[in-house]
């Protein structure tokens, strides 16, 4: 018996042994080469593989008769059934129709073939490539006709993002959305979390409706698998950050030598008797700027059963400022992400997704007149960073503006911290075979609970952020909004030749807000320790007589059809009807048409025999999209203004009529054509795509320029919103990209694409036929303008032509008036022999002529590689960070001023007396044109033998560097910066620059 049981047992044993296969193999492409990168998962499993650059793979332990998953970008998926060890020999073919894979679109999918707009898709494996810390990188230098620039290098800054131009002089943001939900902010999102980046920029975005109009960016994170058991990944980098640059500025000695030269020219006696002792003085820019830490990690995993898959991440990230440090910088934010779906029924999907989001920031004044860095630039070396008694010291004679930096941070206090949970519930409903019904409701909902303090505080006499009676600000906002779709796709094919998708639908969308806030007076001890409402013996509620709420609200009805015949003549027709709160009773409503058709030419005959052709199709479209982006109820009076009136014989202030009303304002609309082609060559290695579109925005709601009698200038009231413009975008774009294989170890993929742009401004209807924005200097007038024949914004100011030499170049030029030897001489354009305000020319524009991205990755071994670059070129930038007082620092580029006749014919000399030289010209516009090495990151991934002895199937550590250099010929922080409205843009009163980044990361999958 125990010889029976025993052979049993032995029998069991080597059967279960049996069971467990140790699986090697090669996988080929169909010309016999090797790929590397290939996944290999054993499905139902955590088991898999990724097939290293001779195409190899193994996986041990797998159960006999289970299946093999094979998958890599642009082939077909391979399965293969394994029941006995051995070498398998795995051929994958090019998927050149699925190559086209599907791609959301608006309100439904289409195969990537059958798309016939200007959409870009960027998939997980692209991204997965990249390797981007932030979305907005996947998009940076990525996508052709996509220009994303730094507001500010300051922790948790957001980048701005223009799709195809300024076409507006509001907003110009494109509509973002995350798994259907409508987010503001991409730092919520971690690039590792993304499945697909679709960007849809001509008028194909038009099933979106009014948010649309400046383009749509839809973002689908990974869904997880049916049938798979919980993967998870830990992502974590941790590393420091340092200004890219410092402005070079006059040294202690330098400076006073400066001062002492100024006051001589100005009749003045010199200020500094003996320099000798002052060598190199304070560098307030090296007191400022500090290095700062930076960590992240996220935790992601997702699954599924037989009727339902998950997916989920945890993120913490950690940002300190390089101006001012983590005491005074500093950004913090927690994220949470959950995808479900669960098959209610065979035809009935449920499927949910939330988004919730912390954040903790502090911040500093930035890029404006009296900032920390514009301070830290103009202070005087020569004074000390604090007093014998150990006070700050005091900027005194520098104006009023400039005051110690180091002083203004110590007593810069404030927090802000933001909740906010977004989330969207989608029903799908299938029925009678070529039915599916939809119904989807989205919302957000956000509070920002804001506080700071400015303590009693004397910067010098006369200063204008000298705080008499310290105050404390309490605030909590909070923001609503709610979309509902409901909607219908219809899709048929009738025999092999025709197909037909239709959809019909509603959409509804409020978006309401709150706001509430304090201001308190007197903290006792003038101590930070005390700043509360609370505390205050003098509070003012910052909106009794103002209005404190909003409401705005759309309604749109929408169609699309989508035709094709067999499967190469392709036709799509979309009508949108908006109707808007932003507008009155009689504009409320707006019809939106677009059209769109495709040719796919390489399934004709007639090139069915070119080998070295994959894929070419054409396509065109145009259509109209509206705008609505505007302060709510612009159309009628509102009592958001304040008056005084005379009650029971005391003089009292109450609400009165605000903002000047104009019921006549309408929809701004955008007309937009493309016409472009996609083309893919020598087995799908080598991509190409160009497109040529044409966008021509109407009616733009601007704000117009009033007369002052009109009460506009009145506290709480502003100039009427009218329509008043047409600017025309006009463009090509290009991209190419490049996969192949040098040798067995050895791969690498090179793309790049450009966009040229020309942006023009050929109406605008006001009483002198241009509207002014921007501002330089302190007093000036405007230096920028939209005005009909020039781009948007652009400089507006008087034209130099190089240096007075000696009188007698005075004498013979048009009349100057104080001008002496070393002044700028400034061009009489309109030839009237005076120069005057009314030969200000057009001196630059901020809108670049060219973008492009360039990147190149490989892969040898265990090792990838990674290099992203991207530059504009034809983009002006305005230098208005000098305050230009007696003794306000200078740049080193001073030292190159003009001394005597021929000593330059550039810079002009200094002088304390009062001159021209310091009024808006181009002398104080420089080429913006740029080329930065966004990011280099070097990876290695570990082997089988490492990731077995830690049970992960992946285990990678990767250095990373961000901007490790720009070139440019800009003098000033940071030329990839821009900032302000399209009629004010790229005027640098201090960027804070964008820090260049070193990090050690580490990617691991269990």
């Amino acid at each position: 018996m125990k010889l029976l049981f025993t052979a049993i047992f032995g029998f069991f044993i080597l059967s279960v042994s049996a069971q467990q296969l140790n699986i090697t193999g090669t996988v080929y492409d169909n010309q016999n080469i090797p790929l590397g990168g290939v996944n290999v998962v054993v499905q139902n499993t955590n088991l898999g593989a990724i097939s290293d650059f001779d195409g190899n793979f193994e996986i041990q332990n797998v159960p006999a008769g289970a299946t093999l998953e094979f998958t890599y970008i642009g082939f077909k998926t391979v399965t293969q059934v394994v029941n006995s060890s051995g070498a398998l020999t795995i051929i994958m073919e090019e998927d050149a129709q699925a190559l086209d894979q599907v791609v959301v679109v608006g309100y439904g999918a289409q195969k990537r073939k059958e798309i016939t707009g200007a959409v870009t898709v960027l998939s997980a494996e692209t991204i997965e490539e990249l390797k981007p810390t932030r979305v907005e990188q996947a998009l940076q230098g990525q996508v052709a006709g996509v220009q994303v620039t730094s507001g500010s290098g300051a922790p948790g800054a957001g980048l701005n993002i223009t799709i195809r131009g300024v076409s507006t002089n509001g907003d110009s943001r494109p509509l973002i959305l995350v798994d259907g939900n409508v987010i503001e902010d991409l730092s919520t999102i971690s690039p590792t979390d993304i499945e697909s980046i679709n960007v849809l920029k001509d008028a194909t975005a038009g099933i979106y409706g009014v948010r649309a109009a400046n383009g749509v960016i839809l973002i689908t994170t990974k869904s997880g698998r049916k049938n798979a058991p919980l993967s998870l990944s830990l992502n974590t980098f941790t590393g420091f950050q340092q200004t890219s640059r410092k402005i070079p500025a006059l040294n202690a000695t330098e400076y006073a030598l400066l001062v002492n030269e100024a006051r001589t020219n100005g009749g003045q006696a010199p200020l500094f008797n003996d320099v000798s002792g002052l060598g190199q003085g304070t560098d307030w820019q090296d007191e400022v700027f500090k290095t700062a830490a930076r960590s992240f990690i996220e935790l992601t995993g997702d699954g599924g059963g037989d009727k339902s898959r998950y997916s989920f991440s945890l993120a913490y990230t950690n940002q300190d400022g390089i101006v001012g440090g983590g005491d005074k910088s500093n950004f913090e934010r927690t994220t949470g992400r959950l995808n479900y779906q669960y098959d209610i029924l065979d035809n009935l999907k449920f499927t949910t997704a939330a988004i919730y989001t912390y954040t903790d920031s502090r911040g500093i004044l930035e890029n404006a007149i009296g900032s920390v860095l514009y301070n830290a630039l103009n202070n005087a070396p020569t004074f000390a960073i604090r007093d014998a008694n150990g006070d700050f010291t005091l900027a005194e004679g520098l104006g009023n503006e400039v005051i110690n930096p180091l002083a203004q941070l110590e007593n810069t206090y404030n927090r802000t911290k933001v909740n906010k949970i977004g989330g969207s519930a989608t029903l799908r409903y299938e029925f009678l075979d070529d039915f599916a019904a939809e119904a989807r409701f989205q919302g957000n909902y956000s509070e920002v609970d804001g506080w700071f303090f400015q303590p009693e505080v004397f910067y010098g006499s006369g200063k204008v952020f000298n705080i008499a009676r310290n105050a404390v600000g309490e605030s909590l906002n909070t923001f609503k909004d709610y979309t509902f779709d409901a909607f219908v796709n219809y899709n048929k094919s009738i025999g092999d030749d025709h197909n037909i998708k239709a959809t019909i639908g509603t959409s509804v969308f409020q978006t309401v807000g709150e706001f509430t806030g304090s201001t308190g007076f007197d903290i006792p001890d003038n101590d930070v320790a005390n700043a509360s409402i609370a505390n205050a013996t003098d509070v003012i509620d910052n909106f009794l007589n103002v209005p404190n709420t909003f409401d705005a609200r759309l309604l749109s009805y929408f169609a699309r059809v989508q035709y094709d015949y067999k499967g190469k003549y392709l036709f799509s027709g979309v009508v949108r009807r908006d109707g808007s709160t932003k507008f009155g009773p009689r504009n409320k409503f707006g019809i939106f048409p677009s059209f769109s058709a495709g040719w796919i030419m390489s399934d004709e005959a007639f090139l069915a025999d070119v080998s070295w052709l994959d894929f070419l199709k054409l396509r065109a479209s145009y259509g109209i999209l509206g705008n609505d982006r505007i302060p709510d109820f612009q159309f009628v009076s509102l009592l958001g203004g304040e008056g005084e009136y005379v009650i029971d014989g005391n003089l009292e202030q109450r609400p009165t009529l605000g903002v000047i009303a104009n019921p006549e304002i309408q929809w701004e609309q955008q007309e937009s054509f493309n016409i472009g082609f996609d083309s893919r060559f020598f087995n799908s290695r080598l991509n190409v795509t160009v497109d040529y579109f044409n966008r021509q925005t109407n009616d733009l709601l601007v704000s117009a320029p009033i007369s002052g009698i009109l009460g506009a200038s009145a506290p709480g009231s502003l100039p009427p919103i009218v329509n008043a413009g047409t600017v025309e975008n006009q463009g090509v774009e290009f991209a190419v990209s490049w996969r192949g294989t040098i040798n067995e170890d050895f791969r690498y993929s090179i793309s790049g694409n450009m966009t040229a742009l020309r942006n023009e401004v050929l109406f605008v209807n006001s009483d002198n036929s241009f509207l002014p924005g921007g501002s330089f200097g302190i007093g000036q007038d405007f230096p920028a303008r939209m005005e009909a024949g020039f781009p948007i914004g652009y400089f507006y100011g008087l034209q130099t032509d190089g240096i007075f030499q000696n009188q007698a170049e005075i004498d013979a030029h048009a009349i100057q008036d104080g001008a002496l030897p070393g002044d700028l001489r400034f061009v009489d354009v309109n030839g009237d022999g005076v120069i005057d305000s009314n030969d200000r020319t057009n001196i630059g524009d901020p809108i670049p002529d060219l973008t492009f991205g360039l990147n190149f990755s490989f892969e040898w071994k265990n090792f990838d590689f990674l290099a992203y670059a991207f530059g504009s070129v034809g983009n002006d930038i305005v230098r208005n960070y000098e305050r230009n007082q007696q003794l306000t620092n200078r740049t080193v580029y001073y030292l190159d001023r003009w001394t005597g006749p021929g000593s330059s014919n550039s810079f002009p000399r200094v002088t304390t007396a009062a001159t021209s030289n310091t009024l808006f010209s181009d002398f104080y516009v420089e080429d913006g044109s740029f080329l930065r090495m966004q990011n280099l990151q070097l990876g290695y991934s570990f082997g089988e033998d490492m990731r077995e002895k830690f049970k992960l199937s992946k285990f990678r550590v990767y250095v990373s560097i961000d901007n490790l250099f720009t070139l440019t010929e800009y003098q000033g922080y940071d030329p990839t910066a821009s900032g302000g409205a399209p009629i004010g843009a790229g005027i640098d009163q201090g960027f804070y620059p964008t820090p260049r980044t070193f990090l050690l990361g580490l990617n691991i999958k269990y």
